[in-house]
């Protein structure tokens, strides 16, 4: 039955201007084969890629069917979280939609317009100050495994006494003390000049009250922490959650200023968060790209990367395990 709502669905979204172009068919004969592209051909998962004066940066994009004819869906921007595509408007090949401004500057909703190529999609986004961006875009990959992952061993991306195997996104604002890797104050992030595809990763850390920080899985996916209230309804922007996406079953936050512990696996787009010694996110898949990503190539392994740009943040350990 949900096959036959689904065909319907589709049916209704390209029913428009389709009967006249039947009848002419009966009445001739064809000279050339439609290509426009179909509404079915935008829905999925997109990784985006914009053009920001000559620099790129990530975005991204999911549509879905609602009901029988309306196209609803998620957006990741350059920055803040999924938010939500009340309506995406398709006509002959070519789509847009808005969304109101959540962490952006200006007041104006962004407003996004592209269309379908043969290869992906490109099209242009204007921001909430009015300045226009160009981009593309191309199917974002399943990456499903085939077979479990098997792990090789342990190793220490921390060494504990300087910044060796690690790079800061700007001018550098990181210190190595008595052991801690500490962000004394908001800054550049950090980012691992390893990369890696499945793994296992162990990290030890400390905020003070207000903190806010994550940890970035392949440079794509943040893991977030967050001084959230122990009796805070879990939240996917609050502690523990995969930002914008996954919400932790639970508040295990042990608080500010208290050394606390992420157990992360991450196999594919399948991520297993423990938290504190209890799992809280368990299995679940990864949509897409989080705010602050650092690319959206997501077919590709990347680093880890710890936000460095919020308050003030302390890492103690900090331990991954590849597969093989």
């Amino acid at each position: 039955m949900r096959k036959n709502f689904l065909a319907l669905g589709i049916g209704c979204l390209l029913m428009t201007g389709t009967a006249p172009a039947l009848q002419a068919s009966e009445n001739s004969t064809p000279v050339s084969i439609r290509t426009t592209a179909e509404a079915k051909d935008l829905i999925g998962r997109w990784d985006l890629t914009v053009d920001v004066n000559g620099k790129t940066a990530p975005s991204w994009l999911e549509v879905k069917l609602s009901g029988f004819k309306t196209l609803v869906g998620y957006f990741v921007a350059m920055s803040g979280s999924a938010r939500p595509v009340a309506e995406v408007k398709f006509d002959n090949g070519k789509f847009r939609f808005e969304i109101p401004p959540q962490w952006e500057s200006g007041s104006q909703n962004m407003i996004i317009e592209g269309e379908l190529t043969a290869t992906g999609m490109l099209g242009t986004m204007t921001d909430c100050d009015g300045k226009k961006y160009s981009w593309k875009g191309v199917k974002a990959p399943y990456l499903k495994r085939t077979a479990a992952p098997v792990w090789g061993k342990p190793v220490n991306l921390f060494n504990g006494k300087d910044l060796k195997g690690w790079k800061a996104s700007g001018e550098n604002q990181w210190i190595v003390k008595n052991g801690i890797l500490t962000s004394p104050k908001a800054g550049s992030n950090l980012i691992t000049e390893q990369k890696f595809n499945d793994f296992k990763l162990h990290v030890e850390f400390k905020y003070a009250k207000g903190g806010n920080s994550g940890v970035y899985l392949r440079g794509r996916y943040e893991t977030q922490i967050e001084d959230s209230k122990k009796d805070a309804h879990p939240n996917s922007v609050l502690f523990g959650g995969i930002y914008g996406f996954l919400t932790a079953n639970e508040m295990v936050t042990l608080g500010p200023d208290q050394w606390q512990s992420y157990d992360i696996t991450l196999v594919g787009r399948m991520v297993t968060v423990v938290a504190n010694g209890k799992t809280i996110i368990s299995n679940q898949e990864i949509p897409g790209i989080t705010g602050g990503a650092l690319d959206s190539n997501e077919g590709e392994p990347g680093p880890i990367y710890l936000q460095g740009d919020h308050q003030p943040i302390e890492f103690r350990k900090i331990v991954i395990t590849p597969a093989k």
